[in-house]
């Protein structure tokens, strides 16, 4: 099954290394990690997810329990 990612936990020196590439480049960086699986859905499920997305106007990701 696929793993999503979700916002990574940096170590302060992770973080400070990141604020100072973010500083340089003029850019925000979001930095995330492997995270829980993907859920098994049905196409029912799916629909349901997409009618939320389109009525949100945001994407959803949904892990397993």
């Amino acid at each position: 099954m696929e793993r999503q990612f979700q916002i990574a936990r940096l170590e302060p020196d992770g973080l400070e290394r990141l604020r100072a590439l973010e500083a340089r480049l003029q850019k925000q960086i979001m930095a995330y990690e492997r995270g829980a699986p993907f859920a098994d859905l049905t196409p029912e499920e799916v629909a349901a997810i997409r009618d939320l997305e389109q009525e949100l106007g945001v994407v959803l990701l949904v892990a397993e329990g």
